[in-house]
């Protein structure tokens, strides 16, 4: 009813003007001869072109290709020491000065493979003396392992507050407590330290 003369005949022009699937550019002020689609429509669409491109073969085969290529990169991230690669649990400053803490000295735990390995060669020989001597090894290396970790645990402790007042701590002591169970050639992420070089 109120609506302008020109409006009305702009809309019938566009109600009447055929269809275009040809290639060639039109003009920017002729109409375009269909409605503007919603927005949910559009994107709907969208999705399925998106969805449709790639079968389910080609999407599982690329997500393999993928998780590969991340676990190669985590892999030499463990031997070089690159943080940006590294596993979560391996990730940030605290974690990095524990390690370090843990490379820089030497820990008793850390022999206790080879320690085992000849302490249970002793106790299969049928000597009474040597099964003797075996347990009461066996009792030294415990005893001497918990006491170098608590006093590795209690200085690491101490390092960290120091060093890192108001950073999250958790679970760091601990982490590097396993870290010097392991024979410093196996441990992963690879020393960064020399021995006695302060972290």
């Amino acid at each position: 009813m109120f609506r302008s003369r020109a409006k009305d005949e702009k809309a019938q022009a566009a109600d009447k003007a055929p269809v275009n699937f040809s290639k060639q550019p039109r003009d920017p002020q002729a109409p375009k001869g269909r409605p503007t689609p919603k927005r949910s429509e559009a994107q709907s669409q969208r999705r399925s072109v998106a969805n449709t491109s790639m079968t389910r073969k080609e999407a599982a085969k690329r997500q393999r290709e993928e998780r590969r290529s991340a676990l190669e990169r985590q892999r030499q991230a463990l031997a070089s020491g690159d943080e940006r690669y590294l596993p979560a649990r391996d990730k940030g400053p605290v974690r990095r000065f524990a390690r370090d803490f843990v490379d820089s000295r030497f820990n008793i735990a850390e022999f206790f493979l080879p320690m085992a390995v000849v302490i249970l060669v002793l106790s299969m020989v049928r000597v009474a003396a040597l099964q003797n001597i075996a347990l009461l090894l066996w009792l030294v290396v415990i005893v001497l392992i918990v006491l170098d970790s608590f006093v590795t645990g209690f200085r690491l402790k101490k390092q960290l507050n120091e060093r890192f007042a108001g950073e999250n701590k958790r679970g760091a002591v601990a982490y590097a407590l396993m870290r010097s169970l392991q024979m410093r050639r196996l441990r992963l992420p690879k020393p960064q330290v020399k021995r006695g070089e302060r972290p």
